[in-house]
């Protein structure tokens, strides 16, 4: 279970740590082109979901890594944020919401795997 653990949540957290790093160091005008929604939420929003990316991808890697096994917060945090960003991809009018979904699905299979012992 570890190995499967370790397959789901290394790609994840390296997706997480992209995305987060580059919603807290780029401005709105460079993000604009891969997010559309950035328009729709205030900088501090913006910045402080980077902020929970990077929390999320550093939560998958740290405690499984140091520790015996892995800590499922950072998973129910990641699926968390995947189950607020679709309404509000959906709500913005942009319906391509697949890549959230697959996020969706890692972030809960991450989950689940941390329980499996």
């Amino acid at each position: 279970m570890r190995i499967a653990y370790w397959i789901v949540a290394g790609p994840l957290a390296l997706l997480y740590f992209y995305g987060g790093a580059l919603k807290v160091l780029r401005s709105p005008d460079r993000l604009r082109p891969m997010m559309a929604w950035v328009d729709r939420v205030p900088l501090p929003a913006l910045r402080a979901l980077g902020g929970l990316e990077l929390l999320g991808a550093v939560g998958l890697l740290v405690p499984a890594a140091l520790l015996a096994w892995p800590a499922p917060a950072a998973a129910v945090g990641l699926v968390l944020l995947q189950l607020g960003a679709i309404p509000v991809h959906l709500t913005g009018g942009d319906r391509r919401i697949a890549f959230n979904l697959v996020l969706l699905a890692a972030a809960a299979a991450a989950l689940g795997l941390s329980f499996a012992r």
